[in-house]
């Protein structure tokens, strides 16, 4: 296989986690806009990383990628990031206080 058409095949291959981390974190930081944690570039990042590792280890679990278990694996993954930056053992604290 050819450098290009390497490159080619894991960017096609990453796509769905820059995606899903990019969407995710731009609609989270705009609805919750005071209650977020960190800037949006680090909840990007965070968020981008816990989709790649998600997209691998369904890759080394399953040993193919573009399955639909790994995608929604994908999806919850990065929702949990998201829903992290809120910090809800916070508002917990505050309402037990």
């Amino acid at each position: 296989m050819q450098a290009l058409s390497f490159l080619n095949h894991w960017l096609n291959g990453l796509s769905p986690a820059l995606g899903v981390a990019s969407l995710l974190s731009l609609t989270a930081g705009w609805l919750w806009r005071g209650q977020m944690a960190g800037t949006a570039w680090h909840r990007w990042g965070v968020t981008t990383v816990a989709a790649v590792v998600t997209l691998l280890g369904g890759l080394a679990w399953l040993g193919q990628d573009g399955a639909m278990r790994t995608y929604a694996a994908l999806v919850v993954v990065c929702a949990t990031v998201q829903w992290l930056f809120l910090r809800p053992w916070l508002r917990l604290r505050r309402r037990r206080a």
